[in-house]
């Protein structure tokens, strides 16, 4: 990471315009972004970690001499559900003069916070959520750096057939899967690719269940899950309706031969919910973390270490180095673009075309029709002694490192 001092913030011809006016010398105005994220609620910390990779791109880019000869300005709007991201948009707009926004940990939220962007012809880069329809609305502000849910289905599906079944002896086809997703249109999204490309590859979908990602008891999903008799259980959902279903999972006695959890389960929080004992073992599909390769995330050593002068701790979740490598491609089209208005940068952003492996995340940046990254990728990670370690691809695995054993105690 590096850095630039003594940085001009005016240059000769703003200065003299300042002298003109009789105003004296001023700093040029920041660029304010409006980071839409939940800062309350059930889902905060989570939300907090994707600003916190926000804070460390913006501090880097600031520190580069900015962007468009201006600096960065983070502008929190907290938006834990999504009427509430249409509100947190329109303030920001109208009473903050933010220029853009970055967001959000939730799809709902970033469905209609983009929309409402939209109406004051401000860019929305979303660096997190995943919902597929999010990019095949084809929005003129919209563009995703980080990837879709088809991204988490084909993970899931290469996850079950590369490691589950071969750890199970088993093959993929024949092998019976449940699918558990919260419902809405993240979690949804996901479930129909996951079944239709399990299907495809020879896998028994013996069940699918939904539920809300605030639901209080999920009894009920794990009976019937029971009964079925799978070999895997999948769940994507978010943080608190995952715990719960491991909890339920446990308490009923139910013992599947594999869990997959999909964009959940793999923070302290889990550990500290269901404990290290129980946890062994369960495989996890998320956004890349700080123990990848250097090869395969180029500095994600640099981005730990400068987390850790800031926040003084180890990263909650692995979301803020996706929001931190999206922040820093937002910023490259941007700078090619020469604006902030959408059709502008959007035009830039389709003419990149940077390598895998460009980015910490392990993000490279190449655009679709729908301006949708399709050099984002996930990987899975399995929970060993307490602690994630990531497994696949082999590529991104530290040395020595191998999938342990995936069955329940």
């Amino acid at each position: 990471m590096k850095f630039v001092s003594n940085i001009k913030l005016l240059t000769s011809a703003a200065l003299v315009s300042a002298a003109v006016l009789g105003g004296g010398a001023a700093v040029a105005q920041n660029i304010k972004i409006g980071a839409i994220n939940p800062y309350s609620g059930p889902l905060a910390l989570y939300g907090t970690e994707v600003t916190r990779g926000y804070e460390l791109a913006v501090d880097q880019i600031n520190a580069s001499g900015g962007l468009l000869g201006k600096k960065l300005e983070l502008v929190r709007g907290d938006a834990s559900n999504p009427q509430q991201g249409i509100s947190t948009v329109e303030q920001l707009a109208v009473k903050d003069k933010v220029d853009m926004y970055l967001g959000t940990y939730i799809s709902g939220i970033s469905l209609t916070a983009s929309d409402a962007a939209m109406r004051y012809n401000k860019l929305y880069w979303e660096t997190n959520a995943v919902a597929v329809n999010l990019t095949e609305r084809g929005l003129p502000n919209f563009i995703r750096s980080g990837p879709d849910g088809n991204a988490f289905a084909s993970t899931s599906v290469n996850v079950i057939r590369n490691l589950i079944a071969p750890s199970l002896k088993k093959d993929i086809k024949g092998l019976k899967v449940w699918l558990e997703h919260e419902d809405s249109i993240y979690g949804t999204g996901i479930a129909q690719v996951q079944r239709k490309l399990l299907t495809e590859a020879g896998a028994q979908v013996v069940g699918v269940g939904a539920h809300p990602a605030r639901t209080i008891d999920l009894n009920d999903s794990v009976l019937r899950a029971k009964q079925a008799a799978p070999d895997v259980v999948v769940q994507t959902g978010y943080v608190p309706d995952g715990n719960l279903l491991l909890r339920t999972i446990r308490e009923q006695g139910f013992k599947p031969g594999a869990i997959l959890m999909v964009g959940t389960g793999d923070t302290p929080e889990t550990l500290e919910a269901i404990g290290a004992p129980y946890l062994e073992g369960i495989l996890v599909i998320g956004y890349p973390r700080h123990d990848i390769t250097e090869a395969f995330g180029p500095g994600q050593g640099a981005y730990l270490a400068a987390y850790r002068a800031k926040y003084k701790a180890d990263p909650i979740a692995p979301q803020g180095m996706a929001a931190y490598s999206g922040t820093l491609i937002m910023a490259e089209a941007v700078k090619a673009a020469g604006s902030m208005e959408p059709e502008k940068v959007r035009a830039a952003a389709a003419k990149l075309d940077k390598a895998d492996s460009t980015y910490p995340s392990g993000f490279g940046a190449k655009f679709d029709q729908n301006m949708q990254n399709v050099r984002a990728s996930f990987t899975t990670s399995q929970w060993q002694g307490g602690k994630m370690v990531t497994v696949f691809p082999q590529r991104a695995a530290l040395p020595g490192v191998s999938v342990r054993p995936l069955n329940r105690p």
